[in-house]
């Protein structure tokens, strides 16, 4: 739900929000009445501290907005989504990065009303000068759009629900979707999708959205989408279930870029592949010990039924890799070691490719998307290996859990030179300025920044 629009706004009619530094007040041109009051109130550019200014009339005449000693995101200004009081809005004074501040305050506005939540205040902003505005409504729609998936519980977001989700998203922009079933994913060489989905009562499945001119640089996105985890037979205890929901959130993610870039118009043939699928429990459900056979043709032992995400991303990128895109993204929640290492607000990405690696390095920075390379160290990779199959889907020692899963990815893909593997967490699970706790979306603004400067909007 958006709270926050973006207009163009006289600023006769906009009321401003004075951006403050720490012990800056005396220069941020405020009125001798309104420096008295933020005085009177103990302002004085504290981070993150909104503090509503007395108009003429007992009305509301403006506000200021502290950003501490400057080394805070534009992204804290999410804040004044929250502290300002209705109405129209314009950011006073000078923005380094003057689109992120106006996202962030459009991103801190969120909020999910599926279930009845009332949606919070009703605020216009001023486009700031430079700024498209349509851009802006774009990017804002498409992370509203992964947070709503991934918040929505699993029983109204299984995979025939992530599958329409999918659809609306093709209807909306033009899109073409067609989706694999139940037994026809065996008949069409998707057995470990197949494996994994087969003892829930909603029939695993792949999605497969394709956009853009056939002649077009093919970049295919791949999600993770399982849209709940029991652990399967190797069962989660009751408090690893609570956040299974956001199991999905690589799916979320993948279409939540996939509007940027259909909205966008990017100049790409654009493909988006999904597994869907619930990891449930009964009495087909695949076991500890099985050997599954792969469409890549590798045999795979199944070590653990929770490392199931790995699995389904292995027959959806043989075959996006096939086709042989340009570039191949593939984005998941796939393993808690990546947590261990950098916490939830910053996911790790793997890639052997150097010119790929350094720009989205870059993009992160640039768009305050935070990410992180991680190595595809090949020693790891031996710690996969099976005395009956190809490989396991676990190690046995515990260590380097998100290495070794991304190693794992990478055995599926061979002929795609720029590919990079995504582990996110796509849950914020502390308030911050521009994300209420809940589904989040990761690192996908910087990767419309790669695909935008590569392949051109």
């Amino acid at each position: 739900m958006m709270s926050v629009e973006f207009a163009a706004i006289g600023p006769d009619r906009a009321l401003p929000v004075y951006l403050v530094g720490k012990d800056r007040l005396a220069d941020a041109g405020l009125s001798e009445q309104a420096l008295a009051w933020a005085q009177a109130n103990g302002f004085d550019g504290q981070a993150g501290r909104t503090l509503v200014l007395p108009g003429e009339s007992g009305n509301i005449g403006g506000a200021v907005f502290g950003l501490g000693d400057g080394a805070s995101s534009a992204l804290a200004l999410g804040a004044l989504a929250r502290a300002l009081p209705d109405g129209d809005w314009q950011l006073q004074g000078a923005l380094d990065k003057p689109e992120i501040a106006a996202l962030a305050v459009a991103l801190g506005g969120y909020v999910f009303t599926r279930y009845g939540k009332k949606p919070g205040r009703r605020l216009r902003l001023s486009v700031p000068e430079g700024v498209d505005a349509g851009r802006l409504g774009r990017l804002t729609e498409s992370v509203f759009l992964t947070r709503d998936l991934i918040n929505t519980p699993t029983n109204d977001m299984g995979p025939d629900a992530l599958e329409k989700a999918a659809r609306d998203l093709a209807a909306r922009h033009g899109a073409e979707v067609s989706v694999t079933a139940g037994d026809d994913l065996l008949a069409a060489s998707f057995p470990m999708i197949h494996a994994v989905g087969r003892a829930s009562d909603k029939a695993p499945r792949l999605i497969d959205l394709r956009w853009g001119r056939e002649d077009a640089p093919k970049v295919t996105l791949v999600g993770k989408g399982v849209c709940f985890d029991t652990g399967g037979l190797d069962i989660k205890p009751a408090s690893g279930m609570l956040l299974m929901k956001k199991d999905m959130g690589g799916a979320a993610n993948v279409l939540g870029l996939a509007s940027m870039i259909m909205a966008g118009g990017l100049k790409v043939r654009l493909r988006v592949l999904i597994p869907a699928v619930e990891n449930a429990i009964s009495g087909n459900a695949f076991r500890p010990g099985d050997v599954l056979q792969s469409r890549k043709g590798l045999t795979v032992e199944i070590g653990n039924t929770d490392a199931e995400g790995r699995l389904v991303l292995g027959d959806a990128l043989a075959l996006a890799d096939e086709e042989k895109p340009e570039l191949l993204i593939d984005m998941a929640t796939l393993t808690g070691a990546a947590r261990v290492a950098l916490g939830p607000d910053l996911p790790p990405f793997y890639t052997d490719d150097e010119a790929l690696a350094g720009e989205i390095a870059a993009a992160s920075a640039d768009v305050e998307d935070p990410l992180w390379r991680m190595p595809l160290w090949r020693p790891y990779d031996a710690k996969l290996a099976s005395k009956v199959a190809d490989l396991n889907n676990v190690t046995t020692d515990g260590f380097s859990g998100s290495i070794t899963a991304a190693l794992f990815l990478r055995r599926f893909v061979e002929n795609t030179a720029a590919w990079a593997h995504f582990d996110i967490y796509g849950w914020t699970p502390a308030e911050r300025p521009h994300a209420p706790v809940g589904g989040e979306a990761q690192g996908i603004r910087a990767l419309e920044q790669v695909i935008s400067k590569r392949f051109g909007n």
